[in-house]
């Protein structure tokens, strides 16, 4: 998710993370929290933005993943301790060769309007996912499943698919070769089943809480756009014993300071990215806590050529210049100064805490960029690719979601570019799901990015970048290296294929279509009575269990 991508602020992934509300004031109603009376055991719980979609196939986003995982689960979960356990599956079996997985569906798996879940219902999700014309830019998780990959590009036809249901309790899955973290891929939302007469009957099925019929544990009751979502629980859910809340609200407050007060008057259960400058306090005080966050918060630089500027391209264009541009920033003064949420200065594009095929942590020995930056070298690297003079370089465009975590950030760096390169940098901010439009279509200079892990692999990093890939923003190209995640993805080996994806990031850090700036934390502010929720390190949060004190 994933991951994923985007969250709302700084300390978070990407562009929306996860908040909590329990009301609103009066003076909140304009950010979309309007006063309700709050039930015994009622959770509200602030996304910050509407999602663009909470289609599971379509969205790419935080927000639209903690409402999708919340609604609808696969195959395989991740439970409160981080373990992988079955799900709408009762078991597995996987053949010697680790390429045949066939999965038992639970008996009493049921779909929220009472029918039960089938293993055709996997069957069409995943093909749909690799149509074309779904336009599913995740459908690139989906080419594990032998000839997904074919089938997207129209080389063999739909049957010829690596997955069958055998009977309508047993689905049989066939790789294109070993994948040892397959499992995990069966708990994203890409992998998500879906009802075929829902989906088809229905071209707004997404959108309408009468048609959002999902398999897992709550169910949408209502969404009032720009205010919240109302959830409450799938009645036909297997495991309806465990879901203790009688409802769960996702609110839509926008401004950071607005649900902090919101927290401080007992109105809000449980916030994220609270404002950088009241983080040291919160955690001094015990009220926010830091929790592990796998991602990188990093920017994206648009070598697609798609610019109406050609003097732009030609400057973005060249490695040199990425790199004089990374080198330039001081990620630590950034993290310390501007951020304070504990996030660590990015060395290298795969973060912290992403374990390697070795089962070692793979950045362990990455060293790509300085913390502190390198202005000296980012000068020289400027010279020699013939922008040497201010008057030499064109101003840039940087385009960044609304939030002030995300301005700051912005200014920050802005600065440091013009002190220590002489590039006047213009910023532009735009509203959530309209900039997930620009960063997609290529239409910007460079752009605020994040990534949060999906699955806890390297590959989940490094395959954002092959070329055409369906999250590949920069609009990035190497045949080398779209060669070596190639290999990687066949090699069994563990040694083999952790050299091999060190290869490819060695590759991108040199080519730098994109800037790192730090690994992500998640600061989580919580009312001590709210019990049971689980946070993911992947960047989901799990209400299943989740119930309130007294």
């Amino acid at each position: 998710m994933l991951g994923r991508l985007n969250g709302k602020s700084l300390a978070m992934a990407s562009l929306v993370l996860l908040l909590a509300a329990c009301g609103g004031k009066t003076e909140e109603k304009k950010e979309g929290a309007p006063a309700v009376e709050t039930k015994k055991n009622s959770i509200s719980y602030n996304l910050g933005t509407d999602p663009r979609t909470i289609d599971p196939q379509l969205n790419t986003a935080v927000d639209g993943s903690i409402v999708a995982s919340n609604i609808f689960e696969g195959l395989y979960k991740e439970d409160e301790n981080g373990k992988l356990v079955p799900a709408a599956a009762e078991d597995v079996q996987v053949s010697p060769d680790g390429k045949v997985y066939t999965f038992k569906l639970k008996e009493n798996g049921k779909w929220s309007d009472g029918k039960p879940v089938k293993a055709q219902d996997f069957v069409y999700s995943w093909k749909r996912g690799l149509t074309p014309d779904t336009a599913m830019e995740y459908a690139y998780m989906l080419f594990y499943i032998k000839n997904g990959e074919k089938f997207y590009n129209g080389e063999v036809s739909e049957d010829q698919v690596g997955v069958k249901a055998l009977d309508d309790k047993t689905l049989e899955v066939t790789l294109e070769n070993a994948t040892p973290y397959f499992l995990s891929l069966t708990s994203l939302p890409s992998y998500y089943p879906l009802r075929e007469d829902v989906v088809k009957e229905n071209s707004s099925w997404a959108i309408d809480p009468k048609t959002y019929i999902g398999n897992g544990a709550f169910k949408m009751k209502a969404w009032n756009p720009k205010e919240n979502m109302v959830l409450v629980p799938n009645e036909n859910y297997w495991g309806r014993s465990d879901v203790k809340l009688d409802e769960l609200r996702f609110d839509i407050i926008t401004d950071d300071k607005t649900y902090l007060n919101a927290f401080k008057a007992g109105e809000v259960d449980i916030i994220d990215s609270p404002p950088s400058s009241e983080i040291p306090s919160l955690l001094a005080s015990g009220e926010g806590k830091i929790h592990p966050y796998l991602g990188t918060y990093f920017y994206v630089v648009n070598v697609s050529g798609n610019n109406n500027n050609p003097e732009v391209v030609k400057f973005l264009g060249n490695p040199k210049v990425r790199k004089a541009l990374a080198l330039s920033l001081n990620k630590k003064q950034i993290v310390d100064q501007v951020t304070k949420a504990g996030q660590l200065p990015a060395r290298s594009f795969v973060p912290e805490g992403i374990v390697a095929t070795d089962g070692k942590d793979f950045t362990k020995d990455s060293n790509y960029l300085p913390p502190e930056g390198n202005v000296e070298l980012a000068q020289k690297l400027m010279a020699e690719a013939g922008y040497s003079t201010p008057e030499s370089i064109p101003k840039v465009t940087f385009t960044f979601n609304t939030g002030d975590g995300h301005a700051m950030v912005a200014q920050a760096v802005q600065d440091m570019w013009k002190k220590n390169l002489g590039v006047d940098v213009d910023l532009k901010n735009e509203e959530w799901a309209v900039f997930q439009n620009t960063r997609s279509s290529k239409n910007y200079d460079i752009a605020r990015h994040g990534w949060i892990a999906d699955y806890n692999d390297p590959m989940n990093f490094l395959d954002l970048w092959v070329s055409n890939g369906g999250n590949n923003d920069a609009g990035y190209s190497n045949p080398e290296y779209d060669n070596l995640i190639k290999e990687a993805q066949k090699e069994t080996d563990p040694e083999k294929r952790t050299a091999l994806l060190h290869k490819a990031e060695d590759i991108l850090m040199n080519d730098m279509p994109i800037i790192p700036l730090y690994y992500y934390t998640s600061i989580v502010v919580a009312n001590p009575k709210v019990k049971g929720w689980v946070k993911s390190p992947l960047g989901g949060y799990d209400f299943k269990k989740a119930y309130v004190e007294n």
